[in-house]
């Protein structure tokens, strides 16, 4: 597919004009609200509009009323309706006489910039009129709007249109949509903006509500506080070293927040360094960084003397250094405090546009040789801040328990950059395994939010009283498959659903979360809402992502509805490996990344991963899952509560 031309017609943004057929087709929309149905039929001005609707469907006031006038040509697709052999016919006939039949979807309630709302059940029964299908895919701009841009208006729409379908799937149609949706996601001005700069912006306006507590210690970091002990910080980083990128050595905390915020200011690259891998590894990764300094502490460094720490002389131990900058750090507090963000910037030499530059370096566990150092871009990173907050849409008020390590991209991007930009708060801990004291954490600072994987789940179901974890909203899980055993026995014991979800180091990392389903308005019921969550798989895609499926075996491509290989394409996808293209040419094709797992979508846009690449064996012709063979054996000893205990 290729991309498809902008064109600006009366403040709207149209990619993919040129697609519009002159004859008779069936456009089906991702979504329309009344105001992007004004704007398309001022677009398609002088042709034949006939309109497709169920008979019960869920439409605004002023919808329904403009379907009801007598100058439009609406048809009903009665209630419950299976038989499609009448309505087929009549379609056909609108279609071989040059009209453009619009679907006009129910206005349902759904996580911020979904890629349809239209159901798989659905789209089944309209491809199934046998006539040229043309995807649409409507992007509402204000669904991604982070909390430091301008509010923008509520009716500000991107069109896309895909190319016509003379033999249309449900598989094809969605396969058009997440290109078209990636495609117009990718143009947004917001992912050109540098990391510093967005820091810089969130710090200024959350400042005086927004704070990351340190658990260890209670020392409340308030944002105003971080952002002048990170300008203070940044100056004297530039003052030690002439390199690119400097390292950090250090947990979850608040000292480490203001590394990394430090690092970015003075205009270099933070690389958290993995102090949990082994002596090899670290080593290679600091090789590879070509880093000649590093900010730790001195109990960090008594800590963990495994380490193979440089001398003295190559590091900053962050609490020896600002207590002796007092008077410049008050001096920086009142003058962040008084100068407008852009005039500070300026002052503080932070660039408006950070684009495809390196942001971060990150380093793969290394469990099979060197770790590979993985470059993310500032694009990646505002990519990914953007797509998982308008899927998670956190308010003020809330709070995220911040103890994955900062060494992992989910730490990283979620619990470090995300609330930073977005004004949440953040209540850090250095290790994720000292599960009473994190229940305690939550009990105490009423934490919102909660990101684990199933192993650290299955502590809390040990020992950890049902009120501790009341304040929790949502606890979203990754890193590994969540059993049912798992997620039922947290349910039952806390009254809280787990949520799974996916991602890699490659794409920043969050590609896909299950949601709880968002709340019917008033009067309305569960069938106004867009479900946004289904067991077993790892959820929807974050807006702006595509997906193909190909052979595991040729990269043949194959339908999203087929079990193969999972490639991603997208704004917050990394550009490559570092000092490594071999690696890179392997995995990067024409845009897209090979993750190496093997999974499947359904119609509804859940992805289902069920595996490695590694994990399976060719069995009879069939791709089999080791995990299914797994399964299988503990079914066959009677071990099924072994996985939960």
């Amino acid at each position: 597919m290729t991309t498809p031309a902008a064109t600006i017609i009366n403040n709207m943004t149209i990619y993919g004009q040129e697609n519009l057929p002159s004859g008779g087709v069936l456009i089906i929309p991702s979504r329309l609200a009344f105001s992007d149905l004004l704007k398309l039929e001022n677009l398609l001005t002088g042709r034949s509009l006939v309109y497709l609707v169920e008979k019960e469907a869920l439409l605004s006031a002023e919808m329904k009323a403009h379907l009801e006038n007598d100058s439009i040509h609406a048809i009903k697709i009665p209630a419950g309706s299976t038989n499609t052999d009448s309505l087929r016919r009549e379609i056909q006939s609108e279609a071989a006489n040059g009209s453009i039949i619009f679907y006009v979807p129910s206005e349902m309630i759904a996580p911020g910039a979904p890629l349809s709302t239209v159901s798989g059940v659905k789209l089944e029964y309209l491809m199934q009129l046998k006539v040229p299908v043309l995807p649409l895919h409507v992007l509402h701009t204000h669904d991604l709007a982070m909390a430091i841009e301008k509010k923008r208006p509520t009716d500000e729409a991107v069109f896309s249109f895909g190319a016509v379908m003379s033999e249309g799937s449900v598989a094809a149609y969605q396969e058009s949509l997440m290109l078209l949706a990636e495609n117009s996601f990718s143009r947004l001005p917001l992912l050109n903006l540098h990391l510093a700069r967005a820091l810089l912006m969130g710090l200024k306006k959350h400042r005086s509500h927004s704070s990351v507590i340190d658990g260890k210690d209670e020392r409340n970091f308030g944002f105003d506080k971080i952002l002048a002990l990170a300008i203070v910080l940044s100056k004297h980083i530039r003052s030690v070293t002439k390199k690119n990128r400097v390292g950090i050595i250090l947990p979850p905390c608040g000292a480490a927040t203001v590394a990394n915020v430090a690092v970015l200011l003075a205009g270099k690259v933070p690389v958290n360094l993995n102090f949990t891998a082994g002596r090899a590894a670290i080593e290679s990764a600091m090789k590879q960084a070509d880093t000649d300094h590093y900010i730790t502490s001195d109990l960090f460094v008594r800590k963990v003397q495994t380490f193979p720490w440089p001398p003295n002389r190559q590091l900053t131990f962050i609490e020896r250094l600002l207590p002796m900058k007092k008077g410049a750090i008050i001096f920086w507090a009142v003058i962040s405090k008084l100068l407008p963000t852009s005039v500070l910037a300026r002052v503080l030499g932070v660039p408006k546009k950070g684009g495809d530059s390196e942001a971060t370096l990150l380093f793969t566990s290394g469990s099979s040789g060197d770790p590979k150092g993985v470059i993310m871009s500032h694009r990646n990173l505002m990519a990914n801040i953007c797509q998982f907050s308008s899927r998670l849409n956190l308010k003020r008020g809330d709070s995220i328990l911040g103890c994955l390590p900062l060494f992992h991209c989910f730490g990283s991007t979620v619990t470090l950059w995300y609330p930073i930009v977005q004004g949440i708060n953040v209540v850090t801990y250095p290790t994720p395994l000292e599960i009473k004291k994190l229940a305690e954490l939550v009990l105490k600072h009423k934490i919102t939010v909660m990101i684990s994987t199933p192993t650290f789940l299955r502590g809390y179901l040990r020992g950890v009283n049902p009120e501790m974890l009341a304040s929790l909203n949502l606890v979203v899980t990754g890193a590994e498959k969540l059993p049912k055993a798992v997620a039922e026995a947290f349910e039952a014991r806390f009254g809280k659903k787990v949520y799974e979800g996916y991602g890699l180091t490659e794409t920043s990392p969050v590609s896909n979360v299950n949601l709880p389903n968002p709340e019917p308005p008033n009067g309305a019921g569960e069938n106004a809402v867009m479900r946004s969550h289904c067991f077993g798989s790892v959820g929807q895609l974050v807006p702006g992502l595509a997906l193909k499926i190909t052979s595991p075996e040729s990269d043949a491509p194959l339908s999203v509805h087929q079990s193969g290989m999972v490639w991603f394409k997208g704004a917050n996808v990394f550009n490559g490996y570092l000092k490594n293209p071999k690696k890179t040419e392997e995995v990067i094709k024409d845009g897209w990344f090979r993750t190496g797992d093997i999974g499947r979508m359904d119609a509804d846009g859940f992805l289902y991963i069920e595996g490695r690449l590694s994990r399976f064996s060719k069995i009879g012709g069939e791709m089999v899952p080791h995990e299914t063979v797994e399964e299988n054996l503990v079914k066959a000893l009677n071990l099924e509560g072994e996985s939960s205990r």
